[in-house]
């Protein structure tokens, strides 16, 4: 692993979110690197510190007062018990629900910030020695039956050459714990990553259009899968990409 690569998931290494291999991998790195044991240190004592600060807040104690004066008097009725109890029901399922709803979007953040990150470190390692394509070929009846008996799924595989992104192959790789396709396009001599996964519920909420550490990501869901593309090609260029994929794809079909 290098450097840019570590710094997307030194957090997730924090937070104990990264599997056994991938960890060991990113120790591996930091240990070795004087500038990410430092980023690493720095992080960890910035948790430490957060986590022992009391950054709770008591209202003062007049506040109440205040606020009853500047509401009408009637309001501060004695409640009858019935009254007293309907309120306090409805407050709780309130309560409960706005709690649920909390933790719903807090862990379906969590897992897009992981699956994004996974796609950064998928295409920076693409980027690296030989593990860009494990199929190559620019023509797409030779890419599409590849992935046939190796992934679940079967990915609609487009030339897009006289449009600008020149197919260039295909590969198995690894986000979020699962075994994904990637198809390989090529934009003058920048490398697009296309991956693909059966699509889940979860994919309906996920960001349409980020960047992260220089790269430009888009997401998509078409037909049953999920779609992430990354590259270090400007955003206008990857969104037209995006959009002349899902019309080659839509033809195709």
């Amino acid at each position: 692993m290098n450097c840019d690569e570590v710094e997307v998931v030194q957090h997730a290494l924090l937070d104990g979110e990264l599997d056994a291999g991938h960890a060991r991998d990113v120790e591996a790195h930091i240990v070795g690197c004087p500038r990410c044991v430092r980023e690493f240190a720095a992080y960890r004592d910035m948790r430490a510190v957060m986590a022992d600060a009391d950054l709770g807040f008591t209202a003062p104690a007049d506040l109440r007062r205040r606020i009853e004066r500047t509401l009408p008097s009637r309001s501060f009725s004695q409640p009858n018990r019935r009254s007293l109890f309907k309120g306090f029901a409805f407050g709780s399922v309130l309560s409960g629900a706005l709690a649920a709803t909390l933790v719903i979007a807090v862990l379906r953040n969590d897992r897009d910030q992981r699956v994004v990150g996974d796609v950064v470190s998928a295409h920076l390692r693409s980027l690296q020695g030989e593990h860009l394509i494990d199929v190559q070929s620019t023509n797409q009846h030779t890419v599409k039956p590849w992935f046939n008996g190796r992934l679940d799924v079967a990915p609609p595989v487009v030339d897009l050459t006289a449009q600008g992104f020149r197919l260039v192959g295909g590969r198995l790789d690894y986000i979020d714990s699962k075994t994904v396709g990637a198809l390989v396009y090529k934009r003058r001599e920048h490398v697009i990553n296309l991956f693909f996964v059966q699509a889940s519920e979860a994919d309906r909420f996920a960001a349409a259009a980020q960047a992260v550490q220089g790269f430009n990501i888009r997401h998509w869901s078409s037909g049953g899968l999920g779609f992430w593309t990354v590259s270090d090609i400007n955003g206008e260029e990857l969104q037209e990409f995006e959009q002349k994929f899902q019309a080659a794809a839509r033809e195709g079909t």
